[in-house]
C-alpha cells in the first residue's frame, strides 16, 4: 500500500523517496568481493559491467563511446548532439566551456540551433563501428521518425529513444505522434526506451515491446525541471515502481523479462548498488562519466533539456573532474568522495550483503535512512 500525506483538504500526496532517503543493509552472509559477477545482457548482447553511458554531449563522444565499449559496459552516442551536427565539433565546446555562467544557456541555444545531419549520423556510427563494440544511438521522441531509418541503415545494434518523459500515448493536435508499439514491432534491433516514472507508464511501455525501459526522469545533476516545471521523479520509488511493472508484465506476457535501467540522480558510487537493490538490472551514468578526464565537456555538464530553445529545462554545471575513466571505473579511489572505482564500490556492496549476482542483489534489504550525506 503506498503511504500517503494529505497536503491540504483538497489534496493528498503520494511520498517517494530519492536515493539519498535509502540505504542497502548487511545481512547475515558476506562474500569475497573477487567472487561476484557484475555482468549483465540484454537481448543477445552480453556486458561485462552494468554501466550504460548516458547519451549527452558533455559525457559522451565517439572516443569516449568506444573506450567505455572496451571496458566492458555500453556506450551511447547522441544522435542529436554536437557530434552529428558539427562535423568537428571543437569549436562549438570552446564556446560552451568559455561561456560564463549567466551566458551558458544562451551559448548552448545558439550552438545547438546547427540542425542534425543524416550523414554525420552514419559517419559517426560507422567510426564506433569500427572500433568492434557494440554500436548504439540514441534519439528523442520528437526525432526517431525523421532519422531512425538512417540510424538504421548505419547498422546500429542498440536503439535508445530517450526523453526526460517518454509515453506510449502521446497525443498531439499538431503533429503526427510517434507509434511506439507499431515502431518497435517494425525494427529489427532491440529498443531501449525512456524515462518512465510511474508503473502504470513503464508498464504500458513495456506492452509496446521495448526490451529495457529507462526509470527515472534523466539528467539529474543538469535537469531544473523542478524549477521550471515543477516536476520531479524520486528515483528509488521511481525505480521500485519500474521494476513493479516489470514483474507484472512478466506474467502478463508469459514470461517476457524487460529490463530495468535505472537513469538519474546517480552521481556517486553508493547510488549504483542503491539503484540495483531497489531493482534496476543496470544504470545509466551521465554525471559520474562526466567526471572523466577523456569527457567531451572537460569538467562541465550539460543535458538535451538544457538547450531547449524555447523553453531550457536544464543547465550547464561543473562537475569537475576525477580522473581517467579507467579510474572512474576501476580505481584506484584515493578518498572516499565516491567519485572513482565505481565498480569496484558495487561489488564490494554485493559482497558485504552476501549476493553473487546482479539479479540476487535486488533481493537484497533496503531501508529508509534519512540521513545527511
Amino acid at each position: 500500500m503506498s503511504e500517503t500525506v494529505q497536503i491540504g483538504v483538497a489534496k493528498a500526496g503520494r511520498i517517494g523517496y530519492g536515493f539519498s532517503d535509502i540505504a542497502v543493509v548487511p545481512d547475515r552472509r558476506t562474500r569475497d568481493a573477487e567472487d561476484v559477477s557484475v555482468s549483465w545482457s540484454i537481448d543477445a548482447f552480453h556486458f561485462d559491467l552494468p554501466v550504460i553511458g548516458a547519451p549527452m554531449d558533455s559525457a559522451s563522444s565517439p572516443e569516449t563511446v568506444i573506450a567505455l565499449g572496451r571496458a566492458g559496459g555500453l556506450g551511447v552516442l547522441d544522435l542529436e548532439g554536437l557530434w552529428t551536427r558539427y562535423e568537428d565539433p571543437t569549436d562549438a565546446y570552446r564556446r560552451i566551456h568559455e561561456a560564463s555562467d549567466e551566458d551558458a544557456g544562451s551559448v548552448l541555444q545558439q550552438v545547438y540551433a546547427e540542425p542534425v545531419k543524416a550523414e554525420l549520423i552514419t559517419a559517426r556510427l560507422a567510426e564506433i563501428r569500427a572500433a568492434g563494440v557494440t554500436v548504439a544511438g540514441a534519439l528523442s521522441p520528437q526525432r526517431t521518425q525523421q532519422f531512425y531509418q538512417t540510424v538504421l541503415d548505419a547498422g546500429v545494434d542498440l536503439f535508445v529513444i530517450r526523453g526526460t518523459t517518454v509515453s506510449a500515448e502521446h497525443v498531439s493536435n499538431t503533429t503526427e505522434p510517434l507509434n511506439l508499439k507499431k515502431f518497435i514491432y517494425e525494427l529489427d534491433v532491440p529498443v531501449i526506451v525512456g524515462g518512465a516514472g510511474t508503473y502504470t507508464t513503464a508498464l504500458h511501455l513495456m506492452r509496446t515491446g521495448a526490451a529495457g525501459v529507462l526509470a527515472g526522469f534523466g539528467g539529474g545533476a543538469t535537469s531544473s525541471s523542478i524549477k521550471t516545471l515543477g516536476l520531479r521523479t524520486p528515483m528509488a520509488t521511481a525505480v521500485a515502481d519500474v521494476a513493479g511493472a516489470r514483474r507484472d508484465y512478466l506474467d502478463e506476457s508469459g514470461g517476457r523479462y524487460v529490463h530495468v535501467i535505472a537513469d538519474g540522480s546517480l552521481g556517486l558510487a553508493g547510488d549504483i548498488p542503491k539503484a540495483i537493490a531497489v531493482g534496476a538490472d543496470a544504470v545509466m551514468l551521465g554525471t559520474a562519466l562526466a567526471r572523466a578526464s577523456e569527457a567531451p565537456g572537460a569538467g562541465y555538464h550539460w543535458g538535451a533539456e538544457a538547450r531547449h530553445a524555447k523553453l531550457p529545462r536544464g543547465s550547464r554545471v561543473n562537475v569537475g573532474t576525477a580522473g581517467s575513466l579507467d579510474e572512474v571505473l576501476f580505481g584506484p579511489a584515493h578518498n572516499a568522495d565516491g567519485k572513482l572505482n565505481l565498480i569496484g564500490a558495487l561489488r564490494k556492496s554485493m559482497a558485504t550483503t552476501g549476493y553473487t549476482d546482479l539479479k540476487e542483489f535486488q533481493k537484497a534489504p533496503v531501508a529508509i535512512s534519512h540521513y545527511e550525506v
